[in-house]
């Protein structure tokens, strides 16, 4: 595996790149143009001014996150082909400059959603949080300007004003789209790309929704390993793969996270491993959860908060998931996911420096242990 951080380019990020190579471990940048719009093409030149300041850095460009696809091709609205065509040059004009993982979501309105975005924990960090009673509460046009203040002046991906501006319009667009639906589409598209993500060996690698149920009654499909197998059977190819995230799947506690990720060998493109704490969770029998990891959770709302990466400051065994990634033979790029807010840092909710940078150390020292247990028999 090769040990990452997201970065989203100098004009956008409060890390820089010379603070990314003074992490121990960590040699690449996952990134994006974080200026274009869904739809829009990434021209070669673009692409090669971002791998280029990368470069420049001492860091490698793993991989893209993301090249976002276009309500237009989610709803399948008469621009749907367009878009596509668009997003073809675009992973033409990737491969060209040698990257070959691109991460992407197939989520129609929120990319994620979440409450608060610097509930105070006990140890006086901050981190970002969801609580169903405050989903129910708020009108979801209202949804941006409930968590904007909290966002310290940055523009969080999935929440770009100019695009929260429309919620209405995009709850209507996809009134009438329920999963069976949303999944027509998403092969249409995977059908579609898949020839040039096979002439550039461009592995696809879609993001888990966020979190893994219906929010605001919107369809969501890739949230257990049974609709992931049912994505991975539809479009047959090793170029359509997932991007794992710990954190989106662990929404839901009886997700079994490494059971999950042993069902996926070789389809693995790329890895986002963090942790999360549970206060409370109601399943879908209306009963308390034990977790996959042994957890007792207490029956309630769902009310969940991010938490530090170490195991036992949250509900995963990050252990499990790291020994599963390694006994399946993942060789992708991985990175630290969410981290609070720290020291008093000011960044992008989930995106700072020192937390993250903690999580990068303990996720390699996790992997130096299993991976020294392994050559020792």
């Amino acid at each position: 595996m090769e040990m990452t951080l997201r970065w989203y380019g100098s004009k956008f990020d409060t890390v820089t790149l010379e603070q990314i190579r003074q992490i121990p471990g960590v040699t690449g940048v996952i990134s994006t143009l974080y200026d274009t719009q869904p739809g829009e093409l990434w021209s070669q030149e673009r692409i090669h001014e971002l791998k280029s300041e990368v470069e420049a850095s001492g860091l490698r460009l793993s991989g893209i996150e993301s090249v976002n696809v276009s309500d237009a091709i989610k709803a399948a609205t008469p621009d749907r082909d367009r878009d596509i065509d668009t997003y073809i040059k675009t992973l033409e004009n990737l491969g060209k400059e040698d990257i070959h993982m691109v991460c992407y979501n197939f989520m129609p309105v929120f990319d994620w959603t979440r409450t608060e975005l610097a509930r105070v924990k006990a140890d006086g960090s901050t981190c970002m949080a969801y609580r169903q009673s405050a989903v129910d509460a708020i009108n979801p046009e209202s949804m941006f300007e409930t968590i904007a203040g909290d966002m310290n002046g940055t523009v969080m991906p999935g929440w770009e004003p100019e695009r929260m501006a429309h919620v209405k319009e995009l709850f209507d667009l996809y009134s009438g789209i329920d999963e069976d639906k949303l999944f027509e589409n998403l092969q249409y598209f995977l059908e579609a790309i898949m020839p040039v993500c096979n002439k550039y060996d461009i592995r696809m690698g879609i993001h888990p929704d966020d979190p893994a149920w219906s929010v605001f009654g919107l369809p969501r499909i890739i949230i257990s390993q049974k609709n992931i197998n049912r994505m991975m059977k539809m479009v047959d190819d090793v170029h359509n793969g997932v991007t794992f995230c710990a954190g989106s799947y662990g929404t839901n506690p009886e997700n079994n996270l490494p059971e999950m990720i042993r069902s996926l060998e070789g389809r693995i493109h790329f890895a986002h491993v963090r942790n999360l704490q549970f206060n409370s969770f109601k399943s879908a029998e209306g009963k308390a959860v034990t977790s996959w990891s042994g957890i007792e959770i207490p029956y309630g709302e769902r009310d969940f908060e991010e938490a530090s990466h170490l195991s036992s400051d949250g509900t995963f065994d990050m252990y499990e998931i790291m020994r599963a990634l390694y006994e399946t033979h993942f060789d992708g790029p991985i990175r630290p996911d969410h981290g609070r807010a720290i020291w008093g840092e000011k960044a992008m909710p989930g995106y700072g420096l020192y937390d993250r940078a903690l999580g990068a150390t303990y996720l390699n020292g996790l992997w130096e242990a299993i991976d020294k247990s392994h050559r020792r028999g």
